[in-house]
């Protein structure tokens, strides 16, 4: 069934309802699988000749994504990614409407600032996704105005069907195909990994180069 708007907006894209979550098993896939990217192309760090590609799945309401991002991500950007042996791939995979709505604003943003703006609705997450449903619209612009959207570029996001059918692709096609079930999954060179803290990272980083 075709994912639509209305659909996503009843699911709560800036309001309550979860997304159906379906467990999946673990399946195997290669690297050149995992690297097809989604209708609305990739969000990519670092050097495309990089000997290590890391795809990160995450939900931008998810706690321990937050976590990731404030705590491991900027060692594993300055240390590996940024030095060329990484590529870094974020992929969006909403745990519910907030955060399938943030996904979309954060492709609203100009292409350059995308990372700044998962910055901004990581380091802000608790302002916007755990804020009562009555206020859940008013607190997300209130945030993403400090990236320089408007409440008239706010709702136009948010009404881009292109935008939900894309981000809804790439959560569906990593459940299904790739055994993505919760948030941050990691996959080191196409394999799933248990990392997250900078060191048990970096060690299957080096491992793998």
């Amino acid at each position: 069934m075709k994912t639509t708007r209305r659909k996503t907006l009843q699911m709560g894209a800036i309001g309550l309802a979860a997304l159906a979550l379906a467990t999946a098993g673990a399946f195997a896939a290669s690297l050149e699988d995992m690297l097809v990217a989604g209708p609305l192309g990739d969000k990519v760090l670092g050097e495309a000749e990089a000997p290590v590609t890391i795809v990160e799945y995450a939900s931008l309401t998810c706690p321990h994504c937050a976590t990731f991002h404030k705590e491991t991500f900027p060692k594993l950007k300055s240390d590996y990614i940024d030095t060329g042996k990484v590529r870094f791939i974020f992929r969006d995979f909403p745990l519910d409407g907030r955060a399938f709505g943030a996904a979309m604003l954060a492709r609203c943003a100009p292409e350059e600032n995308y990372f700044d703006m998962l910055d901004l609705l990581f380091d802000n997450q608790r302002k916007w996704a755990g804020a009562e449903a009555a206020k859940a619209e008013a607190a997300m612009l209130d945030v993403v105005k400090q990236a320089g959207f408007t409440q008239e570029s706010f709702q136009a996001c948010l009404q881009r069907q292109e935008l939900v059918d894309g981000v809804h692709w790439v959560r569906e096609r990593a459940r299904d195909r790739f055994g993505v079930s919760s948030t941050p999954t990691i996959f080191i060179n196409g394999e799933m990994s248990g990392a997250f803290r900078f060191e048990d990272l970096a060690k299957e980083i080096d491992a793998a180069l």
